[in-house]
């Protein structure tokens, strides 16, 4: 399904769309256009609310099929519950059951009215923005490998409604900017929902490529000859159970001058992860595909990012492998050299994340950033600890904490801090190394973490370990696009 998102100035009484969406907050607590609609239908909206026909829920919804005195062929109330109880996550709520009803509606025209809506610290760029995104990732479907993918695609509009200039300038910048965001993330969900066999470190940065199509966007890939010379031992020792070649895929967007120091986004690229020697049991292993999310994540925000023309300078770095069994893999036991010359003993071949994004993390110093974020699905422990909610968040920098957080807040793609002391660093001593790979069972997200932090000492650095987040299992079993939202929302903050 296809969705074209615009935003308009209009009245309740000049809507003709096929539906047109209205809030209710409680009982017949209606927003301005639908008390207007109210007005229109002669209490049309009054009766359905007083006999109860719409749920108390929020996100319920419920459709009026024939009202005389309005233009638009159905009206849709979406319940908001009370207006002294409305937050950004209840309107998220409201919007993600509105998508479900329009989804098994059939509707192919919506006009949705935004107004009387008012939310703590967000403005009607936001909700709107908000609308987009949720409507756009809701309907994402991902059947490029199914023969049906061949029949041609339901496509549907939605015009977002204010009904004030101002709120229209500012709604169209949400739009905007929900419509860039839906579009990273469906690219970062496409990428993770491919196979394992299709998407290899070769795809991704053919991926990658694809978006010198945007202005001062330029993409450069290392090959595994050339990470040699580096002396990316690290990295390269993943690769070698693998037929194919490694590859460090580089996006330098400039939107700045060239005096100004890039944000640097790092992403994990496993694009499929046995495990290695320590090979992973066979239950569930298809999901390690999307051991890749962090990378794809990338790809998405620097897509999202130059599509918006945002005016700062980002390098977007993936680190992409297999890791497979082989003669030649990694065994336990065995010492690599990382590029930063710390040696690494591999005691666990399945904690390759952090060995080829030490490297990785090692190289990006080159472009002196102001700070760095590295994304990874590093760790099954930041599963046990977090679950599927929020991404877990590692610092050595409390400000960068704190600008992480809050951008998880405003974008819906939440964090939580966790501890990156030196407390932790002895559970990766080494008898025969510098530093062990792993750091036994105990608090495994924090070490894997620490082992980073060895590498990242000469900026201001966080690691996202989005384990839980990246993706869903079961029935709803996909990408989700995560983190996307939250490093662009990070950057938004950045230039605002």
């Amino acid at each position: 399904m296809s969705i074209q998102f615009t935003s308009s100035r209009k009245a309740a009484s000049d809507c003709s769309s096929g539906y047109m969406v209205l809030g209710v907050y409680d009982d017949t607590d209606f927003t301005l256009s639908a008390a207007q609609t109210d007005d229109l239908t002669g209490g049309a909206l009054t009766n359905v609310v007083s006999r109860g026909d719409l749920k108390k829920a929020e996100g319920s919804c419920i459709c009026l099929n024939s009202t005389n005195g309005i233009k638009a062929k159905r009206v849709v109330l979406v319940r908001y519950g009370p207006r002294n109880k409305f937050t950004a996550t209840v309107f998220g709520n409201s919007i993600q059951g509105l998508a479900q009803f329009l989804d098994a509606s059939g509707a192919d025209s919506v006009t949705y009215f935004l107004d009387d809506v008012e939310l703590p610290e967000r403005d009607v760029a936001w909700m709107g923005r908000r609308i987009v995104e949720t409507l756009g990732q809701a309907f994402y479907k991902f059947d490029q490998m199914k023969k049906s993918s061949r029949m041609k695609r339901k496509s549907w509009k939605v015009q977002i409604a204010a009904q004030s200039s101002a709120d229209l300038k500012s709604l169209r910048q949400g739009v905007k900017v929900g419509k860039a965001l839906n579009n990273g993330v469906a690219l970062a969900r496409d990428l993770g929902n491919l196979p394992g066999n299709i998407c290899t470190p070769s795809y991704l940065a053919d991926a990658a490529a694809k978006l010198e199509s945007h202005d001062n966007l330029t993409v450069e890939v290392l090959e595994e000859e050339q990470m040699q010379e580096l002396g990316m031992g690290a990295l390269l020792s993943v690769s070698r159970g693998s037929r194919e070649a490694a590859k460090l895929i580089l996006m330098d967007y400039r939107g700045a001058g060239d005096d100004s120091q890039p944000i640097a986004l790092v992403g994990k690229g496993l694009t499929f992860d046995a495990g290695g020697i320590s090979i992973k049991p066979a239950g569930a292993m298809d999901e390690m595909k999307f051991d890749m999310c962090g990378g794809a994540g990338v790809i998405g925000a620097m897509e999202t990012i130059a599509a918006l023309k945002l005016p700062v300078n980002v390098i977007g770095a993936v680190a992409s492998s297999e890791n497979l069994p082989d003669g030649a893999a990694n065994k336990p036991g065995d010492i690599v050299t990382s590029m930063a010359g710390i040696t690494i003993e591999v005691l666990n071949t399945d904690a390759e994340g952090r060995l080829i994004l030490c490297d990785a993390l090692t190289y990006i110093s080159k472009y002196k950033p102001s700070v760095v974020i590295d994304a990874a699905t590093l760790t099954g422990a930041c599963v046990i600890a977090l679950g599927k909610h929020p991404s877990g968040l590692f610092s050595n920098d409390e400000q960068l904490t704190e600008d992480l957080v809050y951008a998880g807040r405003l974008s819906g793609d939440r964090v939580w801090p966790m501890p990156v002391w030196d407390d932790y660093q002895s559970q990766l001593d080494s008898n025969f190394a510098d530093v062990a790979n792993i750091g036994g069972r105990d608090a495994g997200a924090v070490t894997a973490a620490c082992f980073l932090a060895r590498f990242t000492e000469k900026y201001r650095w966080a690691h996202l370990d989005i384990a839980g987040t990246a993706w869903h299992s079961g029935k709803r079993k996909g990408a989700t696009g995560r983190p996307v939202p939250l490093l662009v929302q990070f950057v938004l903050n950045h230039c605002a």
